[in-house]
């Protein structure tokens, strides 16, 4: 029986991947290495870390990742002021768990800054998440189980009772390895790349019923 649900972020409950795309070539511009939005695809979902580690690697640049992530991160809260909504049916979404009594956390990859930028923009009240884990919270990122596996411990259920909603590929990877269900939204790649969750949807307004009704 489900008990819970574990969210990600970026793509499932806001689509802030364009602004953090673009404060990332920004940065790397500021260091007169000029990389495409292209580059970034490889590492959607994985975290920061190795989001912008990964093109560094790729461009053989020199690359601090505190300093290089903080500026990152400042250029993101600079262009994302006031621009951040949530995505389709997010509200009305967490309203139809809450009526089934379903404990909620979000298990981000991203840093703490950065979903604190992000869930304060969602306008959802206060204590609508049981539990809040970031990406700087585990050792292992996705697509490794880790960070599901410490919502459900945090949440106090088996991660068999859990769904996660998830947009990347490397995220559906880790709810399968976590042993969770996964509800995947087809707003980062396309429905045919995600054939690996137990239901595929455009956005949370398209989610089933059965999808929380297990």
């Amino acid at each position: 029986m489900i008990r819970g649900v574990l969210f990600d972020m970026d793509g499932v409950l806001l689509d802030s991947e364009e602004f953090m795309c673009r404060a990332a070539i920004s940065m790397f511009a500021e260091k007169n290495v000029i990389v495409r939005k292209e580059d970034f695809q490889p590492f959607v979902g994985m975290g920061e870390n190795r989001y912008l580690g990964g093109v560094a690697e790729k461009y053989g640049c020199d690359f601090d990742l505190d300093t290089d992530k903080a500026r990152a991160y400042e250029i993101y809260a600079e262009i994302t002021r006031g621009k951040l909504q949530p995505l389709p049916g997010v509200h009305d979404f967490v309203r139809r768990c809450k009526m089934r009594n379903l404990k909620l956390a979000v298990a981000t990859s991203a840093d703490k800054v950065k979903m604190e930028i992000n869930l304060a923009a969602l306008g959802l009240p206060d204590q609508t998440f049981d539990q809040l884990v970031n990406g700087l919270e585990v050792e292992r990122k996705k697509p490794f189980p880790d960070i599901y596996l410490e919502a459900a411990r945090r949440l106090q259920l088996l991660p068999e009772e859990c769904l996660v909603v998830e947009d990347a590929i490397s995220g559906i990877e880790a709810a399968n390895a976590a042993g969770c269900k996964c509800l995947a939204l087809s707003t980062s790649f396309p429905a045919t790349k995600l054939t690996c969750a137990n239901w595929v949807c455009n956005n949370l307004s398209d989610a089933p019923d059965d999808a929380i009704g297990w």
